[in-house]
This record gives structure tokens, sequence and C-alpha cells, in this order.
């Protein structure tokens, strides 16, 4: 007994011990992430006018002669450049992080997971930059030079940074999440939630959802919606292609798999629709006229069943003393040669 407990004991304590190496190296990891951001945000501040200037130029490029943007707040002229270096060390640092994230996750994972994840990992980072670069050089012109356009002639346009500044971040946000949808495509396929030919099936459902989420995603503008809505069907076109030929044996496998299973189904059927006809079914007259096969049965009420079970039992009483009674006589006749 003494034992056990000491066993038992052990047993928690190395428990207790692992989830506290793992919660350690847990907050190593976070760490290391958060000096990688702010290593990059010190080294980008001194520049952070000048990366404002830049990220503003497609919409000063449009602007009229003579507008300029504003800032309304009194602080804005410093939080919004110090707003955007921050977040431009966390898109820059983001494959830092990733990989922080993968370090502690990794050891968990089987040996063909990290097989499909290191590639989806990577891939996805890459794909989050491209998001941002199209938003950035196809959309943002398109976007701001239809808006400066169409106000009328006696609105000045100044716009203030903060606000600017919240609008790219919401659109750089949108299409780098929009460009992932190749590797959830993939994901989902991988997981075997469902394969490329029934993604297929579901084309007009996803151009309607690509809509959607455009809408969902981007300022309330027809043209940016557009021009998300639009590569985001493309790349679930090109998730799908991919998809198809990276588990290319293993669809094939699935569907063997599947024709074998309905071969035997078939077969099955078709000795039951053969053999089927040989017997003759009768029906149960038990289960008609409350389950006796008689048609005039009726259940015994309680006194009945009460009397009956006191018949039986009387019934059985005699019987038991008429046995008594012809062993008694037969072991007197058995006594009586003796006495002679």
């Amino acid at each position: 007994m003494a034992e056990t407990e000491q066993q038992q004991e052990e047993k928690n304590e190395s428990s207790s011990m692992g989830l506290m190496s793992h919660l350690i190296e847990l907050r190593d990891r976070l760490l290391r992430i958060v000096l990688a951001v702010l290593f990059i945000f010190l080294c980008l501040f001194y520049w952070a006018n000048d990366i404002y200037t830049y990220l503003a130029g497609p919409l000063t490029q449009h602007l009229p002669e003579g507008s300029q943007m504003i800032a309304i707040d009194v602080a804005s002229p410093f939080l919004t450049p110090f707003k955007l270096v921050l977040m431009l060390s966390v898109f820059l640092g983001m494959p830092y992080i990733l990989y922080q994230i993968w370090a502690f996750v990794a050891p968990g994972l089987y040996k063909h997971e990290k097989r499909l994840a290191g590639p989806l990992l990577a891939s996805s980072i890459i794909l989050f930059y491209c998001g941002m670069a199209f938003a950035f050089y196809v959309v943002f012109p398109l976007v701001f030079g239809f808006f400066t356009s169409v106000g009328p002639e006696m609105v000045s346009i100044s716009t203030d940074i903060g606000r600017y500044l919240d609008f790219v971040i919401a659109l750089f946000f949108g299409f780098g999440i929009a460009f992932e949808v190749p590797i959830a495509t993939i994901i989902l396929v991988a997981i075997g939630m469902t394969t490329p030919a029934k993604l297929a099936e579901k084309r007009p459902f996803v151009i309607v959802g690509a809509f959607v989420i455009g809408m969902l995603l981007t300022p309330p503008d027809i043209i940016s919606q557009v021009l998300l809505a639009v590569p985001m069907w493309l790349l679930f076109e090109a998730g799908v292609i991919a998809s198809s030929y990276i588990f290319a044996d293993k669809l094939k496998k699935e569907a063997e798999e599947e024709a074998a299973m309905a071969a035997e189904q078939e077969q099955a059927a078709t000795d039951s629709s053969i053999y089927g006809n040989e017997y003759d079914v009768v029906d149960d007259p038990a289960l008609d006229a409350n389950d006796s096969g008689h048609p005039d049965y009726e259940p015994l009420t309680d006194e009945e069943m009460e009397a009956e079970m006191n018949r039986i039992e009387e019934e059985e009483y005699y019987y038991d003393d008429d046995d008594d009674e012809d062993t008694d006589d037969q072991a007197t006749s058995d006594e009586s040669p003796e006495k002679k």
C-alpha cells in the first residue's frame, strides 16, 4: 500500500514537472518574440515619418492641388507614425514569430505532420505578404483615385492621418487573410474533411462567399470588395488544383476503397434479390389478437390471476401430501418382512 502511494506521488510530481517545463518554454518563446519586435521597432522608429510618407503616397498622388493631409488630434503627429512603425515591426517579424510558435508546437507532432506543416507555414507567410503588396500596389491607387475624383467640386479633400492609417491597416489585414485561401483549402483536404472534387462542386457558393467576405473585410466601397473577392476566387481555384496534386495518391486510394465498398454493397443487393424469393414470408399469428395467437383471447384481471395462483398452489400441496403417503407405505412394506 505504501509503495503504491509512493508511486502515485512520483507520477504526480513528474506530470507537474512536465507541465512546469512546458510553461517555462512558452514563457521563453514569448519573451523572444517581444524582444524581436522591440528590436525591429527601435531600428525603424528613426524613419517613422519617412515610412508614413511612403505609405500615404497612393493617396497624396491623387489629391487635388493645394490639398494635404491633416492631423485632427493633438498627439496624432507623434502617435500615428509610432503606431505605424509598431505594426510594421510585427509584420516584418512575423516569420520569426511563427518560427517560435512552430518550435514550441513541433515536438508534439508526428513526422508526417511536420512534413506537411513546414511548407504550409512558409507558404502562408509568403501569401500574407503577397496580399499586402497586392493591396498597396494595385488596390490603393484604384480606390483612392476613384474616391478623390467623385466628390463634389466645392468639397476640399483633407484626410486625417490617423483615419488613413486605420483604413490601410484594415485593407492590409483583409487582403493578407484573403490570400491564405489556398492554405485553408489544402488543410481541409489534408484532414479529410473534403476532397478537391467536392470543393469544385461548391464553386458557386464559394464565389458568393468571396463577395460576402470582401464586403465584411473591406471598407464600404464596391471597388475594394471586387478587388478582394476576385483574387479570393482565383486563389480558391489554385488551392483546389494544388491539393489535387499534393494528395493525388491519398485521393486515389480513397477512391479505390469507395469503389470496392460500393461493389460489395451492389453484390450483396444482387444476392439478396436472387435468393430472397426462395423463401415465403409467413405472417406471425402472435402479432395479432393481443399477441396470443387466438382471436378470442382476453387477459386475466388481477383477482382472476390471484385465484388462479392460489389454485395452483393448492394442487401442488395435495400432490406433495400424496407423495409423502406413498413414501411411508413403501417404507412400512419394506420393514414388515424383516420383523417376520
